[in-house]
C-alpha cells in the first residue's frame, strides 16, 4: 500500500469504518453459528430420546426367546436408516448410529447394531457415567469424532442409543467456511464503499483548503465555492466566506485609518521640516543653524518611527501591503554590507560577509532592505568598540537564512524570550525597541521565521529565515 495513501484521512477514515464495521459482523455471524449449533445439538438430542424410548419400549415388551434378538435388531436398524446416508472419500458409508442392550438376567452376549467393532464402544460407555434419559457425548477410541448417547432402561432391560457428531459438525464446518468467505468479501467491498464516500467527501474540503490557501492578505475578494445542499461542508464553507467578508471589511478598515493616520502625521510633519530647513538655509539665522539641524534630525526620526509603528500594525493585523517579486538576496546584503562598513570601521568593528551567490528570494525589495538595515544598525548601535561581526547567508531545504553573529555582550537574559515585541529593549538601549519587531513582522509576512540564540556574554546570533523562490547558477 503507497504511503502516500496510508497518510490522507479517507485511508484512516474507511480503515476504521471497515474494522467497525468487520467486528460486528463477525459478532453477529459468532452469534449465528452458535445458535445454529446449539439448534443442531438439540434436534439430535430429541431424535435420540424419541428413538431411544422406542427401542426401550420395544426390548422390554419382546419375549426372552430365540426371536427377541432378531425383532429389536430389526426395529434398530430401521433406526438407524432415519440419519441420511454419510460416506467417506472412498464411498465407503459411514456408521454414524450404534444400539447396544442388556439385559442382566441374560448371560448371552449384548445386542449389538453399528460398527463391527463394539468393544470401543462398550468401553467408552462404561467410562462414561451416563444419566438415564439425559443425552451425553461420549469419546470412542481410535475414534477422531464423538458420539452423543442416550440411555434407557425399562424392565430391567438397559438400552443405549448413539449419535455420531460428524454430521453436525461437517454442516457447522461448510457454514463457517461460507462464512468466512462472505465475511473476507464484506471486509473489501465495505473498506472501498468507505474509502470512495470518504474520498468523495473529504474532496471537497481539499478543494476549500486549496481555495484558503490562494487567500493572502493582498486579495481577499476570492471566496469558496457554496454547494446547492446544507450539509456540514456546505455550512462550513458560507461560515468561512462570511468570515472573509468581515476580515475583508476589517483590513480595508484597517488600511484606511492607518493611510488616514500616515497622512494627518506625515503633513504636518513634513511642513515643519520644509520651513526648519528654509530656516537653515537663511544665513542671517547663524545662531539657530545647530538646533533646526537637531529638530531636523529629530522629525527624521519621528518619521521614521511613525512610518515603522504603521508597518508593524498592519503586519500584527495581516494586513501589510508586500510588492512581492524575485529578488537577489546576496545583491542586498552585499549592497548593505558595503553602505555599512565605513560606519562599522569608525566604530572598529571588523565586518565580514560569508554570502552565497545568487540566492533568489521571493520578496518586497524596500521591506527586505529595511529589515536588513535594522538588523546592522542594532550591532552599530549596541556593540561595544572592536568587535568582530560576520554575516553569512546561504540556502538550506528551500529557505534562505542569513545570519549575523557577534561576539559582543548578547543579549540581557530578561529580553531574550520578548525580544521580536513592540518596544521590548535593553536598559541603555537608545532605540525604541521597534527594530526587531519589523524584522520578525518582515519575517512572518512574507512565510519566513526570524530567530535570536546566544548566550550573554557571549555574543548573540540573529538568524533571517525566508523562503527560496527560484535558486538558480548566473554565469559570468
Amino acid at each position: 500500500m503507497p504511503k502516500e495513501l496510508r497518510a490522507t484521512a479517507a485511508w484512516r477514515i474507511s480503515i476504521w469504518t471497515t474494522l467497525a464495521f468487520a467486528l460486528g459482523t463477525a459478532v453477529a455471524f459468532s452469534i449465528v453459528y452458535f445458535l445454529v449449533a446449539q439448534g443442531l445439538r438439540e434436534r439430535s438430542d430429541t431424535w435420540l430420546t424419541g428413538e431411544a424410548e422406542t427401542l426401550a419400549q420395544v426390548s422390554a415388551d419382546t419375549p426372552s426367546d430365540h426371536l427377541y434378538k432378531r425383532i429389536v435388531r430389526e426395529v434398530a436398524e430401521l433406526a438407524t436408516q432415519e440419519v441420511p446416508d454419510e460416506r467417506n472419500a472412498r464411498g465407503e458409508r459411514l456408521n454414524s448410529v450404534f444400539f447396544l442392550a442388556t439385559d442382566p438376567n441374560n448371560s448371552e452376549s449384548p445386542l449389538w447394531v453399528g460398527p463391527s467393532s463394539e468393544d470401543a464402544f462398550v468401553t467408552a460407555i462404561r467410562r462414561s457415567k451416563l444419566v438415564p434419559g439425559a443425552p451425553k457425548s461420549i469419546a470412542v477410541d481410535g475414534l477422531r469424532e464423538t458420539f452423543r448417547v442416550v440411555v434407557k432402561a425399562q424392565n430391567g432391560r438397559t438400552v443405549y442409543l448413539g449419535l455420531s457428531d460428524r454430521g453436525a459438525t461437517r454442516m457447522l464446518h461448510r457454514l463457517a467456511g461460507r462464512f468466512l468467505m462472505v465475511w473476507g468479501g464484506m471486509f473489501v467491498l465495505g473498506f472501498l464503499i468507505s474509502y470512495w464516500s470518504a474520498r468523495r467527501t473529504l474532496l471537497r474540503v481539499e478543494r476549500i483548503t486549496e481555495t484558503v490557501a490562494r487567500i493572502g492578505t493582498e486579495d481577499l475578494e476570492e471566496r469558496l465555492p457554496e454547494p446547492v445542499n446544507s450539509d456540514e461542508i456546505s455550512r462550513l464553507a458560507k461560515t468561512f466566506n462570511r468570515m472573509l467578508d468581515r476580515l475583508q471589511s476589517s483590513v480595508n478598515q484597517l488600511r484606511t485609518v492607518t493611510g488616514a493616520v500616515a497622512h494627518d502625521l506625515k503633513s504636518p510633519v513634513t511642513l515643519i521640516r520644509g520651513t526648519l530647513e528654509s530656516a537653515l538655509c537663511d544665513e542671517g539665522n547663524e545662531k539657530w543653524r545647530d538646533s533646526v539641524g537637531e529638530a531636523i534630525e529629530g522629525l527624521d526620526r519621528l518619521s521614521q518611527l511613525l512610518n515603522t509603528t504603521l508597518d508593524l500594525a498592519e503586519a500584527e493585523a495581516g494586513a501589510l501591503h508586500l510588492d512581492r517579486r524575485p529578488v537577489d538576496f546576496s545583491d542586498v546584503v552585499r549592497q548593505l554590507v558595503d553602505i555599512y562598513q565605513p560606519a562599522m570601521a569608525e566604530r572598529q568593528h571588523e565586518l565580514t560577509a560569508n554570502l552565497e551567490e545568487h540566492v533568489v528570494v521571493d520578496a518586497d525589495v524596500t521591506l527586505l532592505n529595511r529589515a536588513v538595515s535594522n538588523l546592522l544598525e542594532n550591532e552599530l548601535t549596541h556593540l561595544p568598540a572592536g568587535c568582530r561581526v560576520e554575516i553569512r547567508l546561504h540556502s538550506r531545504q528551500g529557505s534562505a537564512e542569513m545570519v549575523i553573529q557577534d561576539n559582543g555582550p548578547g543579549f540581557p537574559p530578561d529580553i531574550v524570550s520578548g525580544a521580536f515585541k513592540r518596544f521590548v529593549k535593553g536598559e541603555h538601549s537608545p532605540g525604541h525597541g521597534l527594530g526587531l519587531a519589523f524584522v520578525d513582522a518582515v519575517a512572518q509576512g512574507h512565510g519566513g521565521v526570524a530567530r535570536i540564540s546566544g548566550h550573554a556574554g557571549s555574543g548573540a546570533v540573529i538568524t533571517l529565515s525566508l523562503p527560496v523562490h527560484v535558486l538558480q547558477a548566473v554565469a559570468t
